[in-house]
């Protein structure tokens, strides 16, 4: 990411010293184009004061110190509750380290995803699914362009998610979207247009997280219906940050060269994959015949 620029009293004073007028004109000039250039990537603070807003819940969403490194979301039978980031973006990646509601959160729904406002809007999704006790949450990804959907892929976790924090991520560039927990890649999609298979590059999109209740399908298939006798349920957050392309007046411009805007996959990364997917996947839209009887989608990842 790059850092930001930022002229102080002092330089400006150092600057004006300066025996060319054509010279001092040329520094200005020269500052002025870093400091734009500066700007059209986003790197957040990594304080959840600065970079977020609890949107709703009433209360329900905390933050706990006075660095916003540490927040919790919580739901009770009367609301859940979640954050937004204050910015938009196009392009970016995110992550934040998150502990689950422990014990028995079945029909909770914990969440960390982007998404574009309207009713045709482009959304990338980590949902995690709330278990009885005893049982494993289920991981629930999913990438939505003009409001469509239905291109999931469910995984068991290799670890309790609720004992420790982990860190999950989503990168947006260009050409793929992949997700990753604690820097093992899980999922790649790419961008598929070529072959009619729409990818989401033009919505902006803001960065979300909730605690929700979905019971009606959530666990089981909405099998197993909350306890609200173990509420409130809480899930934490820590160590939020994004690099992205901030969405501002229409328009969005990116550096090039920021590493996650060019990331894709290598050999180890793509065996990464392979063994998640084969020994942690539990739903791949890509096989579920039932679903699609006339034939799974043209391309699935």
């Amino acid at each position: 990411s790059l850092t930001s620029f930022s002229i102080n009293n002092k330089h400006l004073r150092s600057t004006t010293k300066m025996k060319s007028s054509c010279g001092t004109r040329f520094a200005f000039l020269v500052l002025f184009l870093f400091a734009v250039q500066s700007v059209c990537v986003y790197a957040g603070t990594g304080s959840f004061h600065k970079d977020v807003k609890i949107h709703w819940g009433d209360g329900r969403g905390k933050i706990h110190d006075n660095e916003g490194k540490l927040l919790s979301l919580s739901l009770d039978k009367s609301s859940g509750s979640g954050f937004q980031s204050n910015d938009e973006f196009l392009y970016g990646k995110a992550e934040v380290q998150m502990k689950l509601v422990p014990g028995n959160s079945a029909g909770t729904v914990t969440t960390f995803y982007l998404k574009s406002p309207g009713t045709t809007w482009d959304e990338i999704d980590f949902e995690f699914l709330g278990n009885i006790s005893g049982h494993p949450y289920t991981l629930h990804t999913n990438v939505y362009t003009k409001g469509s959907g239905d291109k999931e892929q469910q995984f068991h976790l290799w670890f309790d998610p609720t004992r420790e924090f982990h860190t999950y991520c989503i990168t947006w560039n260009p050409e793929r979207i992949i997700f990753t927990v604690d820097n093992v890649p899980i999922r790649e999609f790419k961008n598929s247009e070529s072959i009619g298979i729409p990818f989401p590059k033009i919505q902006p999109m803001r960065l979300y997280a909730s605690l929700w209740e979905a019971e009606h399908w959530a666990t089981r298939g909405g099998l197993e219906k909350t306890d609200w006798s173990k509420a409130p349920f809480t899930a934490f957050y820590r160590n939020y940050n994004v690099e992205g392309c901030v969405w501002a007046n229409g328009k969005s411009s990116c550096a090039a060269n920021s590493p996650w805007y060019t990331q894709k996959l290598d050999q180890r990364g793509m065996n990464r994959v392979k063994w998640a997917q084969r020994n942690y996947m539990v739903y791949n839209y890509c096989t579920d015949k039932k679903r699609f009887p006339k034939g799974v989608p043209a391309v699935c990842t």
